[in-house]
């Protein structure tokens, strides 16, 4: 009898998201999400020293006409919103790399609780676990 209900405990703890247990990430997988991570900002800031001499670089004698003036203007204020969403995303990955060194990356910052290891694996700069990311995302559609 014990047996069933501590089964049907963990059972319910799982379905909810509740349970911290087997879902915590192990070294191994902490080690791998840190070189993506590294990755990915090294592979951002190449990318963004790359925009600033080929992309941004254009004078007013390159572009004869208006339109051409115009198009230009289109294309570079494209650029600079890419360029801004970069930053941003660069800012999360310091934040998740700084969290992995402190030790406490994996765990959501609102309800304390890990957060799925395949959550983690996919977008490695989550703070929030799905429950509070799905409220949160809630809050802002009603709010908006």
């Amino acid at each position: 009898m014990n047996r069933l209900k501590s089964e049907r405990s963990t059972s319910s703890h799982q379905k909810s998201g509740a349970s911290g247990r087997g879902l915590r990430l192990d070294a191994k997988a902490i080690q791998r999400i840190r070189k993506a991570l590294l990755e990915e900002k090294t592979r951002l800031m190449n990318t963004s020293k790359q925009a600033i001499q080929d992309e941004i670089a254009l004078s007013r004698d390159d572009l004869p006409d208006e339109t051409d003036l115009a198009a230009n203007e289109i294309n570079q204020n494209l650029v600079f919103k890419l360029r801004d969403r970069e930053r941003h995303l660069l800012v999360k990955i310091n934040q998740a790399l700084h969290r992995i060194e402190e030790g406490s990356f994996g765990h959501c910052m609102e309800c304390e609780e890990p957060i799925e290891p395949r959550r983690l694996e996919a977008r490695p700069v989550s703070t929030l676990c799905i429950a509070c990311k799905e409220r949160e995302e809630h809050r802002e559609k009603v709010y908006a």
